[in-house]
């Protein structure tokens, strides 16, 4: 899933609130996008560096210090070889008066100048973490995406196979809803994958027979989490008893499942009348869990079997 484009002016509404941003000048220049990687090795956001120059240049009281003690000649020179970069934004931190120059220069320019009570480092650290996530790889899957002891899992299988009512056993069990039917990943690093629900969908599961529920209202605030790593997911299949019998007796019917280049292991649960889906996942959550852990249960009885056959038994 592509992003959605982000320009200066839609990124200031987004994080005027959290970062005390005031508009100095540049207004102009609100349509100016910030991309991903528009050349290589241009960082997004970073302090005030004509080298390796940033997308949002960001100057506390160390940078404006180090203009202040240039000659005339040179600050003016630095000044425009700031703004000829054309940066999507010039941010002051720490509360620093915005001087006459850097109007004049954004205004000229069309770029955006910005100022913030923050710290330059506190300031950076929000930026780089808000855009990391707006351009992280994304994708929409399909399926519940629960919190079952404390481990993020993704139920899928066909339509109408009963995943939202294993939800909603799993939620008078004390387990949490993130999504119903519909979740987003984003690849927030190299092996991580992080989900949420989409707006529309937020609190609410539907059961067959009893409709679209909200699961806020009915559990309580606590039953709802806003987002959750994917470490599981397990699948639920209508199988046959052929399909049964190539199931390893041992091991199950473990595999890994590659998402944005994240691998995430996946366990199929045949779906049969008289069987607990929900305490079966729980089962394979805790199973996961101790796998984790470097513990293998089928290893074990092997290993077992093996003594006691050394032994005679």
């Amino acid at each position: 899933m592509t992003p959605p484009p982000l320009n200066s002016g839609k990124l200031f509404k987004l994080l005027q609130g959290k970062l005390d941003w005031v508009w100095q000048a540049g207004r102009e220049g609100e349509e100016r996008l910030i991309r991903l990687e528009e050349k290589p090795g241009v960082a997004l956001v970073g302090h005030l560096n004509l080298i390796h120059p940033s997308r949002i240049q960001v100057l506390g009281h160390t940078e404006l210090l180090y203009l202040k003690r240039l000659k005339k000649n040179s600050y003016h020179d630095t000044l425009a070889a700031l703004f000829s970069e054309n940066p999507a934004m010039v941010v002051f931190a720490d509360n620093e008066v915005v001087s006459e120059d850097f109007r004049q220069y954004a205004s000229r320019e069309k770029t955006p100048l910005i100022s913030s009570k923050v710290s330059s480092h506190t300031l950076i650290e929000r930026i780089r973490c808000y855009l990391f996530n707006w351009f992280a790889a994304k994708v929409t899957l399909h399926g519940v995406f629960m919190e079952v002891i404390g481990i993020g899992v993704l139920l899928t299988g066909d339509s109408g196979i009963g995943k939202s009512e294993v939800a909603f056993e799993l939620l008078n069990r004390g387990h949490r809803l993130i999504a119903d039917d519909t979740t987003e990943f984003s690849r927030i690093a190299l092996d991580t994958l992080s989900g949420t629900c989409p707006p529309v969908l937020q609190d609410f599961l539907e059961v067959r027979g009893l409709g679209v529920i909200n699961v806020r209202e009915m559990f309580g605030d606590s039953a709802i989490k806003q987002s959750k790593y994917l470490r599981l997911m397990i699948h639920f299949k209508q199988m046959t008893d052929e399909d049964l019998n190539q199931i390893d007796r041992l091991r199950g019917s473990g595999q890994q499942n590659s998402i944005l280049d994240v691998d995430i292991p996946q366990i199929t649960l045949p779906v049969a009348p008289g069987r607990s889906l929900a305490v079966l996942v729980e089962g394979a959550v805790r199973n996961h869990i101790l796998s984790y852990r470097g513990y293998n249960a089928a290893q074990h009885f092997i290993e077992r079997q093996r003594a006691c056959i050394a032994e005679g038994q």
